[in-house]
């Protein structure tokens, strides 16, 4: 993934397993997942499109969220982290991952870098270990 906003790779797992591989991953590092999107899913049933497997991980690890709050009270708007699992055309299964320093550089505040650091490295651990 070659994106400010993010960070990625390719995983050999299917679809489902990548799923329940980076959910768990996310667990040893503190995170749960708030919500669960079904994009393709949902524009299946919206739109009658169809696409690949796409689904949207809303990522939270209470205590870092509550650090993020205590310090800027608005940052809300730019949680939970999320964390995207996806099939490409091609049939490629990718895991990729909000950049917490990108998103939470927005708000230019010196006790946020260093959570979005910290939440940064955490992330990282989950990648490298699918």
């Amino acid at each position: 993934m070659d994106a400010k906003y993010g960070f990625g790779k390719t995983v050999d797992l299917s679809f489902d397993a990548a799923v329940e591989k980076v959910t768990q991953e996310l667990q040893k590092e503190g995170f749960g997942v708030l919500t669960d999107v079904d994009v393709a899913a949902t524009l299946k049933k919206k739109l009658n499109q169809e696409m690949p497997p796409y689904r949207i991980l809303g990522a939270c690890n209470p205590p870092l969220a509550h650090r993020a709050l205590e310090a800027e009270p608005s940052i809300g708007l730019l949680l939970p982290c999320n964390v995207v699992v996806r099939q490409d055309a091609a049939g490629a299964v990718r895991v990729e991952f909000m950049d917490p320093n990108a998103v939470l550089d927005l708000v230019n505040r010196p006790e946020i870098s260093r959570i979005a650091g910290d939440v940064r490295k955490k992330l990282e651990r989950v990648m490298q270990s699918l």
